[in-house]
């Protein structure tokens, strides 16, 4: 652990760093995915049984009270696409917000799932405290791209 070669304020330094540079290599590597790869759902985004087609987000986590309220970086790549609202209310335009919803999702997965990184250089608490800050701020950015998703695919079904 590097507690023994750092002082304990350049390892929180360290710390915040890593999770930025976590988010901006996630980001930029979900990013650089290809249309094609992202043109259907792989195993980390096929839809589970309970999310009843995005109704459970809806139901039991009241996601669209609050999923504006939280910031939305698609376009923060040149060539991103932002999330905010549909491109286009024709079959491209919806196929595009579907596979950026996927690529957003992916990418809030492969961040969180770097978490035990923090391990290397931590004390156990701490870094467990920082794997669940991963959960925490990923999570609710992963629920909102599976809504978004879940409620657009049947609009892109009746547009084919």
């Amino acid at each position: 652990m590097l507690d023994y070669v750092m002082p304990q304020g350049w390892t929180v330094l360290a710390d915040i760093a890593a999770w930025g540079v976590i988010h901006a290599a996630t980001g930029y590597a979900a990013h650089r995915l290809t249309p094609q790869w992202l043109a259907r759902d792989h195993r980390l985004l096929r839809p589970l049984a309970f999310e009843q087609g995005g109704r459970w987000y809806r139901r039991r986590l009241r996601i669209n009270r609050w999923k504006d309220a939280l910031p939305e970086a698609g376009a923060l790549f040149a060539g991103g696409v932002s999330k905010r609202e549909l491109p286009a209310l024709d079959k491209s335009g919806l196929e595009l917000f579907v596979r950026e919803t996927r690529r957003a999702e992916l990418g809030h997965w492969w961040a969180m799932l770097a978490g035990p990184v923090f391990m290397l250089w931590n004390p156990p608490a701490i870094a467990a405290v920082l794997i669940g800050y991963g959960i925490a701020i990923n999570l609710p950015f992963i629920a909102i791209q599976r809504y978004n998703r879940f409620r657009t695919e049947p609009l892109l079904r009746r547009a084919r």
